[in-house]
């Protein structure tokens, strides 16, 4: 087990099955808020959906895949980072985050994320880092920027929301050029 100390007292930890009611509580705070903005796999209900969804996690990371982190605030679960996709053999990885309203503004997703990057460049060798979020979603759109990434395109309406399509932005950041920052 480890912590990473973030700003403002936060810290970064593994999230696990065994943590489903945590994750649960978490998101009944947070549903609405990132619910527009995370696929619909991600927000279950209740502690069995909680606990599927870090399941799901559990066993990808097990197999050298994708990979979750919570973020915790004062002892509270607030949000979190993760690749949602880490291919090594392959060298690409896709980086995603959520924030509950109450722990945004403190710079911990960029700092998370920041950590996250760092890792999969220095110590796994990855070579391409994306990030993927609605066009619509600005704050998303800033933490990329502030990571480095370039906006490489915009898949036109391949975002479903509410029965239409949004845009899906595709950033991405290179080994060659984190190690240039």
């Amino acid at each position: 087990m480890f912590a990473l100390r973030l700003g403002s007292g936060a810290e970064l930890r593994p999230l696990e099955p065994w943590q489903g009611p945590e994750f649960a509580d978490h998101l009944d705070r947070a549903r609405e808020h990132i619910r527009p903005w995370v696929g619909p796999s991600f927000i279950a209900a209740g502690v069995e959906g909680a606990t599927a969804t870090l399941t799901r996690y559990a066993k990808a990371t097990a197999d050298d895949g994708a990979r979750i982190y919570g973020i915790w605030s004062e002892g509270t679960l607030v949000g979190g980072v993760m690749f949602v996709s880490f291919n090594a053999a392959a060298g690409t990885a896709e980086l995603g985050c959520w924030l509950e309203p109450a722990a945004q503004g403190r710079g911990l997703v960029s700092e998370a994320c920041g950590a996250l990057v760092r890792w999969a460049f220095e110590t796994r060798g990855m070579r391409r880092i994306e990030w993927r979020c609605r066009a619509a979603n600005a704050r998303s759109g800033s933490v990329a920027q502030r990571l480095g990434m370039t906006l490489e395109g915009t898949l036109r309406q391949s975002w479903p929301i509410d029965g239409a399509y949004d845009d899906t932005q595709i950033w991405a950041l290179l080994a060659h050029e984190w190690r240039g920052r």
